[in-house]
């Protein structure tokens, strides 16, 4: 399924202010499609994919729950390229799927609505094209690590792994249609998005 010219692609680094940017525009209206909570079900043993995701990194992945243990397979194929880049082979299909069929039906009930797709990877993954115009929530990858430290759940060498695992920040701000500058306060990123979103309504009119 091809995605419509009214959706519109939000990425970013990890901890650059992506969900930030996400929960703003849904206060303005938007309709957000979260790409990790769709991620997130490709996880559990009742997934298409469980069982190519279990013979490819072993059972070592799993968690006591049964399911994929998100942090165990991270820490498995961040440190090893070959294998992010068959975990991503094997879920990003599958994923985008997901992604088409969930803003196809909200677009079916609500016609005119700005819909986001809220994903870290757009670019890595080459699936730019899906969308019309590309939103890139960016901050300086020092901001990137301090936050992911502040939050408790990485040393400065796991998150500066996580962090070398996607592409630059600065490489994503290049390739960006719009950019939402997540370095400063919450004010000044609010304003950036509330400036925005009418330019993302016209371009809905406009299609």
């Amino acid at each position: 399924m091809s995605v419509s010219p009214r959706y519109f692609g939000l990425t970013g680094g990890i901890a650059s202010g992506k969900s930030t940017v996400a929960t703003m525009l849904r206060e303005l209206g938007a309709y957000i499609i979260d790409a990790d909570e769709a991620g997130h079900e490709l996880l559990l043993p009742s997934s298409p994919v469980f069982p190519e995701l279990v013979a490819a990194f072993g059972r070592e992945i799993l968690g006591s729950s049964g399911s994929i243990d998100r942090r165990r397979l991270g820490s498995l194929v961040f440190s090893d390229p070959v294998k992010l880049d068959q975990l991503n082979r094997i879920v990003h299909p599958r994923i985008i799927e997901r992604l088409d069929q969930l803003a196809a039906e909200h677009c079916t009930r609500n016609p005119g609505s700005v819909v986001v797709v809220d994903a870290a990877l757009i670019y890595e993954t080459g699936i730019a094209g899906h969308f019309v115009k590309i939103i890139v929530a960016w901050c300086r990858p020092e901001q990137q690590i301090e936050r992911l430290m502040n939050k408790g759940s990485m040393t400065r060498e796991e998150a500066e792994r996580r962090i070398a695992s996607q592409m630059p920040a600065e490489e994503k701000r290049r390739r960006a249609d719009f950019v939402i500058d997540c370095s400063g306060s919450l004010e000044e990123t609010r304003r950036q998005v509330r400036m925005l979103y009418p330019r993302l309504q016209e371009l809905v009119r406009s299609t």
